[in-house]
């Protein structure tokens, strides 16, 4: 495939990214991420069981093999606490990658720009790939970027919402010169909020509760995937103009035309 997701110089065909949180067991879990097609598979490291004797954990209950794991520092309120559960993450885990979630706010669970830059900067020197969370500001972005971050992920609405694609205004202007994949993640709903995001010219989306909370998650997954890959298709394709008045698809050459009726005086 010459159309591929690129990130930290590994290749992912799949454009669509997965969440491991709310499924009902781990065999639904399973099942979605295989109907997804998904390659990335997000976990968050503090329900990672650190390998406890007769555990069938959740770093068990996937073949790693076949995914990319990214460990998430969920739950963390400072850039202290990130750093500290990142490093715990590359401990257990072994991989270098990490989704970076810095969020003080427990009600809309809006990402804190100061703390995710500031332990971004730390990360990347420390030689982790790091796939930061943030509000879609285009000057924040700038600087992930530039302390070495491998993608900036902005959300669409807030983590587990489901209201869809909010803020592709602001988006828009984080894609606009990035230079690093943009993956917007949190808070979309239904496949086409995902095609949407992607025909905005997103490089990928990250979907989790929209997928685990459906009433056939599986189902929900293999149609994320789908939306995905029309989106990228449409964004390829290049959309048609936008007019302010109607354009007619047939030509007007040829078109038998009546004598306008009379009109009585």
């Amino acid at each position: 495939m010459t159309d591929q997701l690129m990130i930290a110089d590994q290749p992912f065909p799949s454009r669509l990214m997965l969440g491991t949180g709310k499924y009902p067991d781990f065999t639904v879990m399973r099942e979605a991420i295989e109907a997804s097609g998904a390659q990335i598979v997000t976990v968050s490291i503090r329900r990672v069981e650190l390998r406890s004797a007769g555990h069938d954990g959740l770093l068990e209950a996937l073949d790693w093999d076949r995914y990319q794991l990214l460990p998430n520092t969920a739950g963390c309120r400072t850039a202290e606490e990130a750093l500290r559960v990142a490093r715990l993450a590359r401990a257990v885990t072994g991989t270098n990658w990490v989704k970076l979630e810095v969020i003080p706010d427990p009600r809309y669970l809006l990402p804190d720009p100061v703390g995710t830059l500031r332990a971004a900067e730390v990360l990347c020197a420390e030689g982790f790939t790091v796939l930061p969370y943030v509000q879609p500001d285009a000057v924040l972005a700038r600087e992930l970027e530039r302390v070495g971050c491998a993608t900036v992920m902005p959300l669409a609405s807030p983590i587990g919402s489901g209201r869809g694609l909010l803020t592709a205004p602001l988006i828009r202007t984080v894609l606009d010169g990035a230079s690093v994949p943009v993956v917007v993640d949190a808070g979309l709903g239904v496949p086409s909020e995902a095609a949407a995001a992607m025909e905005l010219g997103a490089d990928a989306v990250l979907v989790n509760t929209a997928v685990a909370e459906a009433r056939d998650p599986v189902a929900m997954a293999q149609a994320f995937a789908l939306g995905v890959q029309a989106g990228r298709a449409g964004y390829r394709a290049g959309r048609m103009g936008v007019r302010d008045t109607a354009s007619p698809s047939s030509p007007q050459m040829g078109v038998v035309r009546l004598p306008d009726p009379e009109v009585p005086v």
